[in-house]
């Protein structure tokens, strides 16, 4: 599953530069960062939306727009994808109320 995503990430990474006339990734780029955290918030939206309707295909195609969109994000912000991997790995096996807890500690 992570290769889809590291290639997505590549992906994005590569169409930063690209003619934003052609490449809707270049052009959400070329907003910004707060316009992609905006895109970002609506696509994530969408995918609750869906949820709720119990429209499982819906929800697949909305997930996959909010992770899409949440890479474009953090394109914007010059976090590459694979901070948030390794973030992600160091949290691995630990569980979510100890990680709240350390999170608080520190």
């Amino acid at each position: 599953m992570e290769d889809v995503l590291t290639r997505l990430a590549a992906t994005i990474a590569d169409r930063r530069g690209a003619d934003p006339q052609t490449s809707h990734t270049a052009a959400l780029l070329a907003r910004g960062p707060g316009k992609c955290a905006e895109k970002f918030g609506e696509e994530a939206v969408e995918a609750i939306v869906a949820a709720a309707s119990l429209d499982r295909e819906a929800l697949v195609a909305e997930a996959a727009d909010t992770i899409y969109h949440l890479l474009v994000m953090l394109a914007a912000r010059d976090v590459a994808w694979e901070e948030v991997a390794a973030e992600l790995a160091r949290r691995e096996g630990r569980s979510g109320i100890a990680e709240k807890a350390a999170r608080k500690e520190g």
